[in-house]
């Protein structure tokens, strides 16, 4: 009789990430505040090496759904060094947030008759007033759009990172800042391409945290100077203007009211929406020109 050997092979199920997990932003060592806000965070190189989720690279079974990012284009910006910041006014670190998950929209109050080639003048002399005057360590805002839908980089520390700024007390911490260059009181037309550029903008910097730019967000009062008591949370357009979150006219009724135009097209942009939008809604077609003048 002969006998025969039977390899029996016992089959081990392997559980394979479906997903893995958006890389965190790491925390860094809180600094003495230096805008009117709460404490920061102040971003170290030694910091970054290692990922505040490293330890769980992957989201567990059943856990709560992650947000996922819905990728828009980065718009063309005009970085800090072409429009001739001087650095040795500001600040010289940069303050972070965990992430953005919302926008406020401003007006800077000045001129509307300016020529675009001459905006860099027009950012200095700003750039100078909020670092010395007002004491902001930088510019407040993050980014700023001219009529001509040209993106400046407002306040330092990378365009592509959740940079605090200092333009809406009490809700700098987690949202960014985006002034459109001029002063939008009532009857004031909002240029197009201006509008777009804004979109485009908030569509991008919202879109890296999975935030719908025609939804809603919950944030924290973090100063009880703002409208809401220190602590108080509450609800807000993801894209906001100042005067939700502030009493102030800022951005003018004009702007104001070109906001959920602006929240359509963003969402569009993000791929959420279709390219039709509601009846009267007036959307441009493209940027319009960037011209990048030295000022």
């Amino acid at each position: 009789m002969r006998l025969y050997r039977i390899a029996l092979w016992t089959t081990v199920p392997i559980a394979l990430p479906l997903l893995a997990a958006p890389a965190g932003v790491t925390a860094a060592r809180a600094v003495r505040d230096t805008t009117p806000e709460g404490p920061l965070s102040v971003w170290r190189p030694e910091a970054a090496a290692r990922p505040a989720d490293a330890a769980s690279p992957f989201p567990a079974l059943g856990a709560a759904s992650v947000a996922l990012p819905r990728v828009a284009p980065r718009p063309a910006i005009v970085p800090r060094a072409q429009w001739r910041a001087d650095e040795t006014k500001r600040d010289t670190h940069a303050h972070y947030a965990g992430g953005v998950r919302a926008v406020f929209i401003h007006h800077t109050d000045t001129p509307n008759g300016y020529d675009c080639a001459d905006v860099p003048r027009t950012l200095r002399n700003l750039y100078t007033g909020q670092t010395r005057d007002r004491s902001w360590g930088d510019l407040g805002y993050n980014f700023l759009v001219d009529k001509c839908g040209t993106i400046y980089e407002g306040r330092a520390g990378g365009a592509d990172r959740p940079v605090v700024g200092s333009h809406t007390l009490g809700f700098n911490q987690g949202t960014t800042g985006i002034a459109a260059i001029g002063t939008f009181g009532p009857g004031t037309p909002v240029p197009a391409a201006m509008e777009h550029a804004i979109a485009a903008l908030a569509a991008w910097k919202l879109g890296m945290g999975g935030v719908d730019p025609a939804g809603k967000v919950r944030l924290t009062s973090t100063n009880g100077k703002s409208r809401y008591a220190k602590g108080t949370s509450a609800e807000f357009d993801a894209v906001s203007g100042h005067r939700d979150g502030f009493a102030t006219n800022c951005p003018g009724e004009a702007l104001f009211a070109r906001l959920p135009a602006i929240r359509t097209l963003a969402a569009s942009l993000q791929g959420r929406l279709s390219p039709r939008t509601p009846s009267g809604t007036r959307l441009a077609v493209s940027p319009g020109s960037a011209r990048r003048g030295g000022g």
